[in-house]
């Protein structure tokens, strides 16, 4: 049977993978970690050329058709997470490359996109800062009950989020491109419009899936048409939101404020203009990000090379 020689793992930014994973069931495979994105292809090719079995870390590094076709040793190329849109699956396939995913725990996104809610109506991260500095008391949050949420697509974590702003006392509305009166009304919200979405929501959060037909689904005209009062929150995919827009928008006060965890470029280079934008609450992409979760992904990595090693693979991804 096939045996997995050098795995290489990639952007471990916080370097915990080797910790949070039963990688001791491997003693015969050579683990490397990167803690960096690397952008540039030639040079991730000569990183990763060695390597017969690589680790992805959702869609941190991309791996497109023509970075697959120039890892000539790649055998196995693992995501964490049950799909990865950042990776080539015909490519793997055409290739001869087995694409495996691994298992996720719950629906932590669901945690941080009420954190990013709550610290934006409260203004708690301002007002955190503002105590520390001696000063008590320095402004008035919003609060939620009886106010609107909307989502922007109602799947599984749109409809969890909702299920929060219910157990608040919001009234929740949604809208997706295929999303039906009975669908919405099932997970508590009531379908309106695209239009009205925007028009009608006090906080509005995303849950969308990237695509090319949902890229700067969220644009200047959308973001005009929101209340000046109201909140923006993204925990999808930055590209979703144009960000262009969406700084003016926040820095001519036609909103009240944003929460953001996921950018048009990852990580966040240090001049990015969104860091200096007003009344902005940001996270560094941390809705997957918790230790279940982690663990989930990288039990899940350790049993799709054993599974390999057998010539058995698990959670093979095609398409």
């Amino acid at each position: 049977m096939p045996q997995i020689k050098r795995l290489a793992i990639l952007d471990d930014y916080q370097n915990v993978t080797l910790q949070l994973g039963p990688w001791d069931r491997l003693p015969h495979v050579e683990k490397t970690v990167f803690r960096d994105t690397m952008a540039d292809q030639d040079a991730l090719v000569e990183r990763l050329r060695p390597f017969d079995a690589i680790l992805a870390m959702r869609e941190r590094t991309p791996f497109p058709a023509k970075l697959i076709e120039r890892l000539p040793n790649l055998r196995l190329l693992i995501t964490t997470g049950e799909r990865n849109r950042g990776i080539d699956a015909a490519a793997c396939v055409a290739r001869g490359v087995t694409f495996s995913g691994t298992p996720s725990f719950g629906a932590p996104t669901v945690d941080l996109t009420w954190g990013l809610i709550l610290a934006l109506a409260r203004r708690i991260p301002e007002q955190a800062a503002a105590m520390r500095a001696g000063r008590w008391q320095t402004a008035i949050g919003t609060g939620l009950e009886g106010k609107t949420l909307g989502l922007l697509g109602f799947g599984k974590l749109g409809r969890r989020v909702a299920a929060v702003g219910k157990a608040l006392g919001m009234d929740c509305i949604a809208w997706s491109q295929n999303l039906t009166d009975e669908a919405a009304a099932q997970g508590g919200a009531r379908r309106v419009e695209k239009e009205a979405l925007f028009r009608e929501a006090d906080v509005l959060s995303i849950h969308y899936i990237l695509s090319e037909r949902s890229r700067g689904l969220v644009g200047a005209a959308e973001l005009a048409a929101m209340k000046p009062s109201a909140l923006l929150v993204n925990t999808s995919r930055g590209p979703i939101v144009d960000q262009a827009a969406l700084i003016a928008a926040l820095k001519e006060g036609r909103i009240a404020g944003a929460g953001i965890d996921v950018y048009d470029i990852e990580p966040v280079p240090a001049d990015h203009p969104l860091l200096s934008a007003p009344n902005a609450v940001l996270t560094p992409h941390l809705g997957y990000c918790t230790e279940d979760n982690y663990r989930a992904y990288f039990q899940g990595a350790v049993e799709a090379i054993e599974a390999f090693e057998k010539g058995q693979p698990i959670r093979v991804i095609t398409g």
